[in-house]
């Protein structure tokens, strides 16, 4: 489905699982990934919840002209898509740059959320994570997604995952292929990393109850990171997965969905 944003671009956007449910559950991307990087993760859900999956502009299957957007625009495009849908509440589920879009949609739309998980989170930047950023940049400007994607494999999942993959690295490449040939909007999705201020003080102003899922051995984002990201929300929780790295909608996916079902439930 497409929902048209505020400047007449289209967001691709899928509803699945229990459309009946007068609960949903919005899923939200990471950097390079689409609506197919959730498949492991909702299969757990989608029995019991309405299910709501869509591509940022510039990923996917979505639109990839116009400007680069911030994380607020991102949030804005997210609240069209539930509009037109006539949701309410749901739960939103973000991962690493989709976990920005999450905390920016927490502070604009403080009574708009039920709950916010965050996996793999972030809310200020490093040198060591400008740095790996930069790196992915360079490749992207020379080689192309492929050489990108070599580039950021080694960052973005454990080492326990390169030694018992769930989908083998070359059958990923392979899948991944077709979604990130167009290196100028993944440029401009990095852009909005890039430009983001520090957001430590705004994520004070988040209202709902927040859960905050952070691999182990993230290599992008290091531990500590997360945790600024947890102090700095009121009362919220953190679950660290144990051996895990960046990508946890795909190495991690029993733990994470414990985690995300044990919060639900309170």
């Amino acid at each position: 489905m497409i929902c048209k944003t505020h400047d007449n671009l289209d967001v691709y956007y899928e509803v699945q699982g229990n459309e009946q449910s007068m609960e949903t559950i919005v899923f939200l991307n990471g950097l390079t990934q689409s609506t197919l990087s959730w498949y492991f993760v909702q299969q757990h859900f989608k029995a019991d919840y309405k299910i709501i999956l869509l591509d940022f502009i510039f990923q996917g299957q979505s639109s990839k002209e116009g400007e680069w957007r911030n994380f607020d625009q991102h949030a804005k495009d997210v609240k069209a898509v539930l509009d037109k849908e006539s949701i309410k509440h749901p739960v939103i589920i973000g991962l690493s740059y989709g976990s920005a879009v999450g905390q920016h949609f927490a502070v604009l739309y403080p009574t708009y959320l039920k709950k916010l998980i965050l996996i793999a989170t972030f809310a200020h930047s490093t040198p060591y994570f400008e740095a790996i950023g930069y790196s992915w940049a360079r490749a992207l400007e020379t080689g192309g997604y492929n050489l990108m994607l070599d580039v950021m494999l080694p960052n973005v999942l454990s080492e326990n995952y390169f030694n018992n993959p769930l989908i083998p690295i070359d059958m990923m490449k392979a899948a991944r292929k077709g979604l990130n040939e167009n290196n100028e909007a993944l440029m401009k999705l990095m852009h909005a990393t890039n430009d983001r201020k520090d957001f430590r003080p705004r994520l004070k102003e988040i209202q709902a109850p927040t859960l905050i899922i952070h691999g182990e051995k993230d290599l992008l984002i290091p531990l500590h990171m997360a945790n600024e990201v947890h102090l700095n929300i009121k009362n919220s929780e953190m679950t660290i997965i144990k051996k895990a790295g960046h990508t946890l909608n795909l190495e991690a996916v029993p733990e994470v969905c414990e985690a995300i079902k044990s919060f639900l439930a309170k």
